[in-house]
């Protein structure tokens, strides 16, 4: 497929030069890893030369308030009491100190250790990092893992309600649920799933991972036991910063996953939460300190400030969903509504060269990178041969970035 140069030119909007993203590259894969702007990188330099300047001052003196001010604006952004947040580097790791820390909890207190008489609930679209959490702590346990069968094309949020809650039962302890599912880009009607849970006994907790920037957020109101997110992704922080709400009544059984100073600090102007949270050992938390940077560079960059970016990257995902729809002529899989700044469509079954044989990344994802320059993921859901294809939308992008990729995959898929 050649190309123009003004047709190139087209696809970069105005936004681009924020990013340092290679130009020759259309990425419509933001939703993987995120991406970072440039004034947001160079404050995380800056952070990290005033640490190298004098390392002690700066672990000793300086990194308590600053972190405290990230929090505090972190805090106000997802609608959070700051004394109920902590970071952690990924919302991967937010699921295990979870995890973890009910799984080696004191057996004696049955309100918070699983056991084998316990069901641990979540579905089949949980991210397959946090399910193998899931399986290593009721392998560690005995307690038995349910599973809600979430269906997909799925016709409205009432149906995932009536996929979990059938699958309550007396003796469910937790419930692990995405917020923002990664395979198929649906949101989760989370708020009602928390308040109907709690309404049976049930605790929560939510791996929110794509939602920080892509949904407006209200932790207090959303009745969440436990909630994680990165900050990496529609935030676009630098990579390794994310957070863990953990409800007051819940985090003296909370700790992190390595245990530190915090454990038996005398000090008693913090909680024992933020102690071992807050310092796990030496590491760079530079892009911990650049999360209110990069929550205020976002939010200046449309005159609504986050609520028009949210909304217009949103427009942006359905339109070129849409489009994509209309160019392979299938159906979009699910309502507008469950859709937020990803969106996934349904492509042909793949025929495999060599049955049997798994690729790390299916070949049309492959092909579209290698000979094209679109960097978008293909996913197989459920399975093999069956496949989706899950575009982002992020403010750097373009309706004719999503128009090049249809033109794309009919010229790759008709091959």
């Amino acid at each position: 497929m050649k190309e123009k140069i003004s047709d190139f030119i087209l696809r970069h909007s105005e936004f681009q030069k924020l990013w340092s993203l290679d130009p020759a590259v259309t990425f419509l894969n933001h939703g993987s890893f995120g991406a970072c702007p440039l004034p947001v990188l160079e404050a995380q330099q800056r952070y990290r030369a005033q640490l190298e300047r004098e390392p002690l001052r700066f672990f000793v003196r300086e990194f308590e308030p600053l972190l405290d001010a990230a929090r505090d604006e972190l805090a106000q952004f997802v609608g959070a009491d700051p004394e109920e947040l902590v970071f952690v580097p990924n919302a991967t790791t937010g699921v295990n100190a979870i995890l973890r820390s009910l799984g080696l909890a004191d057996p004696s207190d049955a309100s918070l250790a699983f056991s084998p008489d316990d069901e641990l609930l979540t579905t089949d679209q949980e991210y397959n990092a946090c399910r193998n959490a899931l399986n290593f702590i009721a392998s560690r346990t005995g307690a038995r893992i349910v599973v809600a069968t979430v269906p997909f094309p799925i016709t409205s949020p009432e149906q995932v309600i009536e996929a979990v809650m059938e699958r309550v039962s007396p003796r469910t302890k937790l419930a692990l649920l995405d917020h923002v599912t990664s395979q198929t880009g649906l949101i989760f009607p989370i708020q009602q799933l928390a308040h109907q849970l709690a309404e049976r006994g049930v605790d929560t907790l939510i791996d929110g991972a794509h939602a920080p920037g892509m949904l407006p957020l209200n932790l207090r109101e959303l009745g969440a036991t436990y909630y994680t997110g990165n900050c990496h992704k529609w935030l676009c922080s630098p990579k390794g910063a994310a957070f863990l709400y953990v409800r007051r009544d819940k985090q003296s059984a909370i700790r992190p996953l390595t245990i530190s100073h915090g454990a038996n600090s005398p000090r008693k102007e913090r909680s024992r939460f933020h102690l071992e949270f807050d310092w796990m050992g030496t590491d760079d938390p530079s892009a911990y300190l650049c999360v209110a940077e990069a929550i205020r560079f976002l939010g200046s960059l449309l005159p609504g400030g986050w609520r028009e970016l949210m909304a217009r990257n949103r427009a942006m995902a359905l339109t070129a969903r849409q489009l994509l729809c209309e160019t392979l002529q299938v159906s979009p899989p699910c309502p507008d509504e469950m859709i937020g700044s990803m969106a996934t469509v349904p492509l042909p079954d793949e025929i495999p060269d060599s049955p049997g044989e798994m690729q790390i990344t299916p070949p049309l994802q492959d092909a579209l990178c290698d000979h094209f320059g679109i960097q978008v993921p293909v996913i197989y859901w459920p399975a093999p041969p069956k496949q989706l294809i899950r575009i982002s939308a992020q403010v750097y992008n373009t309706p004719a970035q999503y128009e090049y990729l249809g033109k794309t995959l009919v010229e790759l898929l008709s091959s």
